[in-house]
């Protein structure tokens, strides 16, 4: 598969769910970036907005199995990876297979669990893989992960570490619709006898693993690789910023921006790609100073800041 190829498959990918969610595209494009770029995206909105609906749309767009996990309190690392259970015709155990066992999951409200199930994540987050009882086992590729957050909501909430923060390769919202999308959105629902709306599947699963493996072929000039490192490195310099964009992030804002070329169609990154890119890509893995936090200094106003800041290479 080509960029043209690719790009095309993306557009009708995005159509397709754009006819069961209403959303701006952007915000579609920032969710797909999560898949092309072969990481995962993080959700904070409030509930009503369509981030369950989002989801399942995705995953049945590109036909891929889907899961849906609701966190909360009580919830247990078994219950995400899965757990050995006694067979008593065989006489033995056997290994059932946790949601976290498919193509796309959905972690829903994920700050709601114990910090030890969401450590259950990470190692299948970074590596594609759990390990229980001291045997690992590969999960399905392509594997990508939707978690979700409510903003508003924040008692018996346990706030994401850092380290799993960062595991994330972007992170955006839907927020409200427009009074027009409100109302087609009735409009929609008036004309359909189902609660929720049906989406067509416009990919296989092997296409989706090759869609993932065009990135890989987009060009990167020098000038666009040093900007890159000059953004993540002038978010650690700013005074109102505790910890900042980590080796880490610079990578996926490098990912980021390749993966968005590939759905614009271009075999190679522009500065207007990386700009694109670097909210959803860097805010969320800054840590703000106690008083930057008290007199409610944004995230996104730091990545302005550093955008404005650092000279934007010249293309020949």
């Amino acid at each position: 598969m080509d960029v043209t190829q690719a790009s095309e498959e993306c557009n009708t990918v995005l159509d397709a769910i754009g006819k069961a969610v209403i959303c701006d595209r952007e915000f579609l494009e920032t969710v797909l970036l999560g898949v092309v770029g072969r990481g995962h995206v993080l959700l904070e909105d409030v509930p009503g907005t369509g981030k369950t609906l989002t989801a399942r749309s995705v995953a049945t767009a590109l036909g891929l199995s889907f899961s849906r996990i609701q966190f909360t309190p009580d919830l247990l690392p078994s219950d995400v990876t899965g757990t050995h259970v006694f067979n008593e015709q065989d006489r033995e155990f056997e290994f059932n297979e946790g949601p976290i066992f498919a193509n796309i999951v959905l972690a829903d409200e994920i700050n709601r669990a114990p910090p030890k199930t969401q450590a259950a994540l990470l190692e299948a987050m970074e590596e594609g893989q759990v390990t229980t009882d001291g045997e690992t086992r590969q999960l399905p590729q392509p594997f990508f992960v939707i978690a979700t957050q409510n903003p508003v909501e924040q008692e018996g909430t346990f706030p994401l570490p850092e380290a799993q923060v960062d595991r994330f390769l972007v992170k955006t919202s839907m927020g409200y619709p427009d009074e027009g999308g409100e109302i087609e959105l009735l409009q929609r629902r008036a004309n359909r006898d189902e609660m929720s709306p049906s989406i067509e599947t416009v990919f296989e699963p092997e296409h989706v693993t090759a869609l993932r493996q065009v990135p890989e072929t987009v060009t990167v000039d020098q000038d666009l690789l040093e900007y890159v490192v000059a953004l993540a490195r002038q978010t650690r310099t700013d005074g109102r910023v505790e910890v900042g964009v980590s080796p880490r992030g610079t990578q996926r804002l490098f990912e980021a921006a390749r993966a968005y070329a590939t759905i614009a169609g271009r075999e190679y990154v522009t500065p207007d790609d990386i700009k694109r890119v670097a909210h959803p890509v860097m805010a969320h893995r800054l840590v703000l100073t106690p008083d930057a936090t008290v007199n409610e200094v944004s995230k996104s106003q730091i990545v302005d800041a550093v955008l404005d800041s650092v000279p934007v290479p010249t293309l020949e």
